[in-house]
């Protein structure tokens, strides 16, 4: 099957520090060249896949230094390109949200669209009634809350490659914070809980310039305590290391989480997570197996013992079984076959999604 990945131009694929939707792209996109597909990957330059690529911008958005860059720009530029190829392809699979939609119009019966953000946003509901032929795929059943109208054909949870991560058998003494320094993320949560637990924390994360006041103000101050560590962005080569040497991943986000990818990365490395119940956790988490959700602080410090009579190998077990990239794409794939067999009825998937 030729199929085209279309991914954001804000980070290269993969990326080289934080991202999660490239990250996502680029696990799938080569798990589905390791099937026997032929894949093009439309994404940034510094891209690297085992599909062939083309560099639809020279750099990743983030990483470009010029003073002024347009990344609406950028990305009609991709589409155009993306568009006038269009009949190369057996479907396109787009990660952009929904940006392609006036353009890929009259061909949206050979199109899957992933959404990878949260949608409880103003303006989205009208958007989706007004192209809804596009078949969409949420990345958890939660993520679909705010728009169940839209035309859903199936929830796929996020995978990632087994062989980037490593199990770690044995527990080590911290515990590891990973991703984005946000309110909604909570790292202040995460420093109250260690503080508690008396166990040092190390926090791998990076600061946008939308939340630097945000840790200037609430962060910076408790980076003072002697159990706090904060390491900064971190890339895909360190993360077996840090997860996998942490006692536990905390995770205790304020915010309808659409999948939480850091979450998986924990369990390749046999680390267990201890979230809240906000968003996709549930969906990813199994309460007791792969980690403990809570609801307080006073849960978490005790969930930070308890983590210790957990079974890492276990954990890894449960990654390769529901979270690998392999596993992923081929639920793609079952949605691939059916958009080129020219199948589009809704019913078969979305009776199980």
């Amino acid at each position: 099957m030729k199929i085209a990945q279309i991914a954001p131009l804000y980070e290269s694929v993969p990326p080289a520090l934080y991202g999660g939707t490239e990250r996502v792209v680029a696990h799938l996109t080569d798990a589905l060249v390791d099937l026997g597909h032929e894949v093009t990957l439309f994404a940034a330059g510094g891209s690297s896949t085992t599909a062939t690529l083309v560099e639809s911008r020279d750099q990743p958005l983030r990483l470009d230094q010029s003073p002024l860059k347009s990344d609406m720009a950028s990305h009609l530029t991709m589409l155009y390109e993306l568009r006038r190829r269009a009949d190369e392809f057996d479907v396109l699979h787009f990660h952009v949200d929904l940006l392609h939609f006036p353009f890929f119009a009259d061909i949206a019966h050979k199109t899957l669209t992933t959404l990878h953000g949260r949608l409880d946003m103003k303006d989205l509901a009208d958007a989706y009634l007004r192209w809804n032929r596009f078949e969409l795929v949420s990345i958890s059943q939660h993520q679909r809350l705010p728009l169940p109208f839209a035309n859903w054909r199936s929830t796929i949870h996020h995978g990632l490659s087994s062989s980037a991560y490593r199990l770690k058998r044995r527990p080590g003494e911290y515990l590891a914070f990973l991703g984005r320094i946000s309110p909604e993320k909570r790292p202040d949560r995460a420093i109250a809980i260690a503080i508690a637990a008396g166990l040092p924390l190390k926090i791998a994360a990076k600061v946008d310039a939308a939340d630097r006041e945000y840790f200037d103000r609430a962060i910076q101050p408790l980076l003072a305590h002697p159990l706090i560590e904060f390491i900064g962005e971190i890339g895909d080569h360190e993360k077996s290391e840090f997860l996998g040497n942490a006692r536990a991943l905390l995770f205790p986000i304020d915010w309808p989480e659409p999948f939480g990818l850091v979450m998986i990365e924990a369990m390749a490395c046999g680390t267990p997570v201890i979230a809240w119940p906000c968003g996709s956790v549930p969906e990813v988490i199994d309460h007791g197996l792969t980690g403990f959700i809570v609801s307080s602080e006073h849960s978490a410090v005790a969930a930070v013992h308890a983590v210790l009579e957990l079974d890492r190998a276990r954990i890894r077990d449960v990654f390769e079984q529901r979270f690998s990239a392999t596993v992923m794409a081929r639920h793609y794939l079952q949605l691939y076959g059916q958009l080129a067999g020219g199948h589009h009825p809704l019913d078969s998937l979305k009776a199980t999604a």
